[in-house]
Formats: C-alpha cells, structure tokens, sequence
C-alpha cells in the first residue's frame, strides 16, 4: 500500500507539469516617462550652479538630496534657465536652488537664513520653514508638463 502511494504521488508530479523550458517569461512592460520642464528665474548673478532635487514622497524633503527621486545640478547662464527631465506619470515636489558655490547645499547664515537663492513647485509662500511636501507637490503627465519656480533671496 505505502508503495502504490509514493508511486501515485510520483506520478501526480510528473503528468500535465510544464518545464521551465516550455514556459515563456512575459516581456517587462516598458517604463512610460513624460517630460518634466522646468524654468526657474531669478538668478541674482551669474555664480555657481542650479541645483534641482526632485522628490516623489516626504521621506526626505526637500534638503536629503539621498531620499530625492533625482537630483543635480545644472548649468544656467543669464537670470533664468530650463531644465527638462524624463520621469514616469506621478506626483512631484521641486526644490530649486542657486548654488552660488556648487557646494550641492543651501548655505545658510548664523541664524539660518539662507544665503543663496530657492524656490519650490507651486511658488508657494515662504516665511521662516520650507513648505510641506503636499504644498510644493504637483502631478505630472505625459507627454508633457511645464512649471516655473521663482527664487527668493532672503
């Protein structure tokens, strides 16, 4: 009887089972990505980089460039310039910055009043904190989506 039982579950394992030679893997869906434009103005001088950390969560807004969704800096010459991304369909909160002196931060002063110029999606009013993330968030669509942030001196 033990005997008839293995062989009746030996069997089970062998009949209608597919091998792995015969299975097909499905193709990985292509990423879609849209194109994110962003124009930021106000450079007070010609100095140093525009810095842009772009971030899909909270977790890290808007200084942890390690927790932004991208970040980096970019060359701009004259009072404004443009920066265009590829990201997939979301929502996004911007943080721009006139990195006066590529050090890849917002420097600040002994009070902690920034010494460079920032700004943030939706141009939102800044008094003595960043805005939340849900403030400075905005969606993104394809194919395009444009946005300007203004940079504040304090």
């Amino acid at each position: 009887m033990k005997t008839v039982i293995v062989a009746l579950i030996a069997a089970s394992f062998l009949v209608a089972r597919p091998t792995l030679a015969h299975q097909s893997t499905p193709a990985a869906a292509p990423t879609l990505t849209c194109n994110l434009v962003v124009h930021i103005d106000g450079f007070r001088n010609q100095k140093g980089d525009a810095g842009l950390s772009i971030f899909n969560s909270p977790d890290g807004w808007p200084e942890d460039n390690d927790k932004a969704f991208t970040h980096g800096p970019h060359p701009f010459s004259g009072t404004r310039t443009t920066i265009t991304l590829q990201v997939p369909p979301g929502r996004y909160a911007l943080a721009a910055l006139h990195d006066e002196n590529s050090n890849h931060r917002l420097d600040r002063n002994f009070f902690g009043i920034p010494k460079e110029g920032f700004g943030f999606s939706n141009n939102p009013h800044v008094l003595l904190t960043a805005p939340s993330f849900n403030t400075a968030a905005m969606q993104v669509t394809c194919p395009t989506t444009e946005t300007t942030i203004h940079l504040i001196y304090k």
